[in-house]
């Protein structure tokens, strides 16, 4: 049976303590000072701490486990770190950790993590600058935490989850919400599955970071969705990428990246869905996007002119302001549109499928002025779809000498839209969704041209009386 050893602080102020071997659990019972029970244990132990507010501003030096049971706070004063972990080994869950001091060159933080094979799960961290800091914690693991922020404007705010030189890290399960970034420096062999990381600059920043997946997040309401910068071998699928729109506004950036492969995500009202910035940046190297939902984005695929060997089959176009953009002057070429005779869905395909093959029997063209127009001087974007836009193109259809060269060739376009996996895991026919969202759309229509009518009829009627 595990023994326990409990720790009293009584009346007077004074600590008893009586030691505990390795391995045995040491009961936190009603102290306030966490700090005595670290300093007691023994490596390996496991100390289980009961409600109550503890002093933050801790060290673990040596290798134990940490667990809250119902919730104990951890208040750091609004001073420093609320725990910083020095040694190997050590594990922490099950805590509210809140109240850190707000010195950005100090980096204060709920968690200072300075040691490899740490576990930081299920914590709920309040009011903190940096949430969840690891320097060269190797082989760790950051899981099931709640991570918000302090009120500050956003530039002044801490990250929520930041890694340096943090190899074979896995972030998993987290809600990290109101920071500044999560930012991924310097570390490989990474796994970043199932976080949700909402309504800050950058939800994902990746830096020098090779070999990692991002699988399953969902990325909302960010400047940024996620950035990828300087690395190699990314597999990025299953993910949400939505409502990111602050002055960048993308839902994937690629900065000088070789080898990223996405595919199976979802890319919906974002300013640009992805954007292409000399990626790949090796001449040898293709990446491709394959069966990716992008969708009433204002672009759905910006590039830059220069931005080659980008292989897109098989991802839906639905509706986005402007399908594919260029930023930029220069000759946009050398791009595929279609993998082994395989294209992609677009919203405004006006082809046809005689044989009924699936595939349209004639190339979708990405031509229109307006587009063209509006990648050389992006405030005319505003007056998108109105019907001096609409003008525009209809001159370019009359006289062709007008036309532009098009962007985009796809050769074999699908003619119906590709099936989507919803998020969490059920099923369901993209298609099937676009029209019952186009169906209620059309029914409040219905509804408001109805409501028009009969005002009009009615304002008819009195006019006669």
């Amino acid at each position: 049976m595990r023994r326990r050893v409990a720790f009293v602080i009584a009346s007077l102020g004074i600590t008893l303590a009586i030691g505990a071997p390795t391995g045995a659990a040491v009961d936190g019972g009603a102290l306030h000072d966490l700090q005595a029970l670290i300093d007691a244990a023994s490596p390996g132990d496991l100390i289980e701490v009961d409600p109550g507010i503890y002093r933050g501003g801790v060290v673990i030096d040596k290798p134990i486990r940490l667990e809250g049971r119902d919730r104990p706070i951890i208040d750091a004063g609004g001073e420093g770190n609320a725990i910083d972990i020095e040694a190997p080994g050590v594990t922490v869950s099950g805590f509210v950790i809140r109240n850190t001091g707000n010195s950005i060159d100090r980096e204060n933080a709920a968690f200072s993590v300075n040691a490899p094979d740490a576990t930081i799960t299920n914590n709920i961290l309040e009011d903190v600058l940096f949430g969840i800091f690891l320097r060269g914690a190797t082989d760790s693991v950051v899981a099931d935490n709640v991570v918000g922020a302090k009120n500050l404007d956003i530039a002044r705010r801490g990250d929520g989850i930041r890694l340096w030189e943090s190899h074979r890290t896995t972030i998993t399960g987290n809600t990290v919400s109101q920071g500044r970034d999560v930012v991924l420096w310097f570390s490989d062999d990474l796994e970043i599955t199932n976080n949700t990381v909402s309504y800050g600059r950058y939800g994902l920043h990746f830096m020098y970071s090779d070999n990692a997946t991002v699988a399953r997040n969902d990325l909302i309401g960010n400047s940024v969705g996620t950035f990828l910068m300087y690395g190699r071998d990314l597999v990025v699928t299953d993910n949400t990428f939505a409502e990111n729109n602050g002055p960048s506004g993308y839902g994937l950036g690629l900065k000088d990246m070789d080898g990223v492969t996405a595919v199976d995500n979802r890319f919906v009202a974002n300013r640009v869905g992805v954007y292409l910035d000399n990626s790949p940046w090796s001449y040898d190297l293709w990446q491709s996007f394959t069966h990716n939902l992008f969708a009433y984005n204002e672009i759905g695929v910006q590039f830059l002119p220069s931005v080659k060997r980008n292989a897109f089959s098989e991802n839906a176009f639905i509706d986005n302001g402007e399908q594919v953009g260029v930023q930029g002057t220069g000759q946009f070429s050398g791009n595929e549109w279609a993998i082994d005779g395989v294209g992609n869905y677009w919203s405004d395909f006006s082809g046809y499928d005689a044989d009924r093959d699936g595939i349209g029997d004639i190339p979708y063209k990405l031509d229109d002025l307006y587009s063209e127009m509006a990648d050389d001087h992006p405030e005319l974007r505003f007056f998108s779809n109105t019907p001096a836009a609409r003008a525009v193109d209809q001159a370019a259809l009359m006289f062709p000498v007008l036309r532009p060269r098009p962007k985009v060739e796809d050769p074999s376009p699908l003619v119906s839209m590709p099936a989507f996996e919803a998020p969490g895991g059920s099923e369901r026919a993209g298609g099937a969704v676009l029209a019952l969202v186009s169906a209620a759309m059309l029914a409040v229509g219905l509804l408001i041209v109805t409501a028009g009518t009969a005002k009009s009829r009615r304002s008819t009627r009195s006019r006669a009386t």
